[in-house]
């Protein structure tokens, strides 16, 4: 079946989408004609990224949302439909944490679980609540954000990377499950992007210092990355790699696994 442009004229929702990336999708796709659920588990947020939506012209709503609840994503779910008059025909999981800083066995077992809820089981839940729905229109897409993070495997990142390599397993195993349905699956793996996921996050100590810094220098615009993202979604590409490093990283991984293990120490 033929790719079509799922990002035009959607009813998204967008899960985190009170900052960053999450905000850079709602407002790119309410300017490619769609309309748009804002959530976020911090409703003020939402709220103004719905309101620079219908500044300009776009149609917009905020909910709140705790991802990590299956009720709460079911809500928004039937709270979008509410508001489109029809179910969404997009789904951006875009909610996540950042995490580091500590080695596995000095990250708490709360640490854990609390990345697990929002990074993994917010996605899962999307994914749960959204997809049948999709299926019975016979069209639509769902993007994932991940990271390089789901492969790269650095270290004093475990919670981290175990979640986004979930999320990439998810979304690959979504996209086999789809194929030939008219639904168009995403996994969107970049490296530094310029948000606030090491101020809003818990990452620690050096690492910290080390991230921030390293997003200030190398880091790419939110904008830029959705760009490319939506326009993937729309030629039905499963992984976006949005930066060469990431891609560099993909190849190196996939081409010398041992070394590629040994140098990231």
């Amino acid at each position: 079946m033929s790719s079509h442009k799922v990002s035009h004229q959607a009813q998204a929702v967008v899960t985190g989408a009170g900052s960053g990336i999450g905000r850079a999708f709602a407002l790119e796709l309410a300017k490619r004609g769609g309309r748009v659920v804002c959530a976020d588990i911090n409703p003020a947020s939402a709220e103004q990224t719905a309101a620079l939506i219908t500044a300009q012209g776009g149609e917009a709503w905020a909910e709140r949302c705790d991802v990590g609840q299956l009720a709460a994503v079911e809500a928004l779910a039937a709270a979008a439909e509410a508001h489109f008059g029809s179910p969404a025909t997009l789904l951006i999981n875009n909610a996540g944490i950042g995490i580091g800083g500590k080695a596995i066995g000095d990250f708490t077992i709360e640490d854990w679980k609390f990345t697990m809820d929002v990074n993994l089981w917010g996605v899962i839940h999307g994914c749960h609540v959204f997809a049948p729905t999709l299926r019975r229109l016979g069209r639509g897409g769902i993007v994932n954000v991940a990271s390089t993070a789901s492969f790269a495997a650095a270290p004093t990142m475990g919670p981290y990377n175990v979640t986004k390599a979930a999320v990439l397993a998810l979304t690959e195993t979504l996209s086999a499950e789809m194929a030939g349905t008219g639904i168009q699956v995403t996994a969107l793996c970049p490296t530094f992007v310029k948000t606030n996921i090491v101020k809003d996050g818990r990452i620690e100590g050096g690492s910290a210092d080390f991230a921030a810094k390293l997003i200030a220098r190398t880091g790419v615009s939110p904008e830029s990355v959705v760009k490319k993202t939506l326009d993937a979604l729309d030629r039905n590409q499963l992984y976006v790699l949005p930066q060469i490093e990431a891609r560099l990283i993909w190849r190196a991984k996939r081409l010398t696994p041992a070394l590629y293990t040994r140098g990231a120490g």
